[in-house]
């Protein structure tokens, strides 16, 4: 017991000395917090929450991103990237010399049989620029002169969890920062009120497919977990414990987080634990939203052609059109990343069903969002990107005399980008006559995520964090801007 009472000193002591020599500078941050919060509980939002002190590197383009993340993978075969060939052939084998040796899942990667699926319903022009989508997605192709229609992604993931995870985070495996923390982390927030990076969740209504949303999607990494994404419940309150006890009032709300932030302040002198500066930030932050997301959910302000221009389910709560809706109504104050992340496009055995069910669902809130930013002057330096972690294979899963669906494909799909920095009306990459290979100007994930940063004012190579030896960053160790989307 002896020796173990005299590490534990030991170890108290080195904590302390690293927390008074290094921590204990987040002091007087805290002790104005505290003092300006005391003084004016209730007082409008103040200055936006700063970020690093050298960032942006250079003028943004864009001030707040959107993410309509479609995860399953929607189909580029079936939406984006028309090929005649495939409207052709159906039924008959995709060439070897097409294949050659892609990697594949092990769901159809020892396949004898490739049939070609032709798609399930025709592609048309849209806009002035003649960008070609499929018909079951009107409303995107309504905005098609403000789109920019990428046909040449591709990503070494062959697997969900993978693959959203090298998007939002720059690796496959799970523990690096996600997208919005980086921004967090990188140029803070424009509002007070509420959290500089926040991720919503929905599903099909049917619960088709079968993918999990994870935590670490939006996930801090090594970080500071105050940059991590603050997810909005699907169900009853959006944040947890806002409402204050019965009997406890606003002012007795903030008498006792001022006690507990003078506790934690002392703690944090005396051990220097980062996660102490992160629950002081998010004690605050509870406070403030208390007041804030109440507002932010009400839609009785909303004008009733823009509720009808959302569709039925913008009242139905965890739906995308609802939160859609809310993702706008963030944007507009001063919310830095927003991440809508909705389910439903994994069609292995359903892709003659469920794919325009799930196009119906959410093209029109999709296109409501983009619209609703157009006509509040946000589009400008709104970046709004709508996609998956990869596309769907252009032969068919299944038996393959009747193909009822597609598998993962990553080595070419599409994204859909527009708003802030972005070259409207225009579709980028090509590839080859069954949309397997690239033909022209690749974009690998990295290249997109340098790309979005990019127009956020930051270089990709200069944003980093140093952990366990060396500099990580989220585009890992290569990854150019795609100077050819940029307007």
């Amino acid at each position: 017991m002896n020796d173990l009472h005299h590490d534990n000193i030991r170890r108290v002591t080195r904590r302390q000395l690293f927390g008074s020599a290094g921590m204990g500078i987040g002091l007087p941050a805290l002790a104005s917090l505290l003092a300006r919060d005391a003084a004016a509980a209730s007082a409008p939002a103040g200055p936006a929450v700063p970020g690093l002190p050298d960032l942006p590197h250079f003028p943004p383009r864009a001030k707040r991103v959107v993410m309509l993340w479609q995860g399953g993978g929607p189909s580029h075969v079936d939406l984006f990237d028309p090929k005649p060939v495939l409207m052709e052939r159906g039924g008959q084998e995709v060439p070897t010399s097409v294949r050659g040796h892609t990697r594949l899942s092990t769901m159809s990667s020892g396949y004898a049989k490739w049939p070609v699926v032709s798609p399930i319903k025709g592609f048309r022009p849209y806009g002035a620029c003649g960008m070609e989508m499929s018909e079951m997605l009107p409303g995107l192709g309504s905005l098609a002169d403000d789109l920019c229609l990428i046909r040449s992604m591709n990503t070494e993931a062959v697997n969900h969890a993978p693959g959203v995870t090298f998007f939002l985070t720059g690796a496959q495996v799970p523990g690096r920062p996600s997208m919005g923390s980086w921004m967090s982390y990188g140029l803070g927030c424009e509002t007070e009120d509420l959290p500089a990076f926040v991720v919503m969740t929905s599903s099909d209504k049917a619960k088709s497919c079968g993918q999990l949303f994870f935590d670490y999607y939006w996930g801090s990494g090594f970080l500071p977990s105050k940059f991590q994404g603050v997810k909005f419940r699907n169900t009853g309150e959006p944040v947890p414990y806002l409402a204050d006890p019965p009997g406890v009032s606003r002012a007795g709300r903030r008498a006792l987080l001022d006690d507990l932030a003078a506790m934690n302040a002392a703690h944090l002198a005396d051990y220097g634990d980062p996660e102490i500066d992160t629950r002081i930030a998010q004690y605050e932050m509870a406070y403030r939203m208390q007041a804030s997301v109440p507002d932010l959910v009400d839609f009785r302000d909303e004008p009733k052609h823009v509720i009808d221009r959302y569709g039925p389910d913008v009242h139905t709560k965890g739906s995308f059109a609802y939160n859609c809706l809310v993702a706008r109504r963030l944007l507009e104050r001063g919310t830095r990343f927003v991440q809508l992340m909705h389910a439903g496009w994994d069609q292995h055995q359903n892709l003659f069903t469920q794919l325009e069910v799930q196009c119906r669902d959410t093209d029109g809130p999709s296109t409501a969002l983009i619209s609703d930013l157009k006509e509040r002057g946000l589009i400008d330096d709104t970046l709004v990107l709508w996609g998956g972690e990869f596309g769907r294979t252009p032969f068919g899963q299944g038996d393959p005399a009747s193909p009822k669906g597609r598998d993962h494909f990553g080595k070419a799909y599409s994204f859909i980008l527009t708003g802030g920095g972005i070259k409207p009306g225009h579709v980028y990459g090509a590839t080859d006559d069954y949309a397997w290979n690239i033909v022209a100007d690749p974009v690998h994930i990295h290249d997109l995520q340098a790309t979005i940063l990019y127009l956020m004012g930051i270089d990709h190579t200069r944003l980093t964090f140093r952990y366990q030896g060396r500099q990580y960053r989220l585009t890992d160790v290569h990854g150019h801007v795609v100077k050819g989307i940029l307007a």
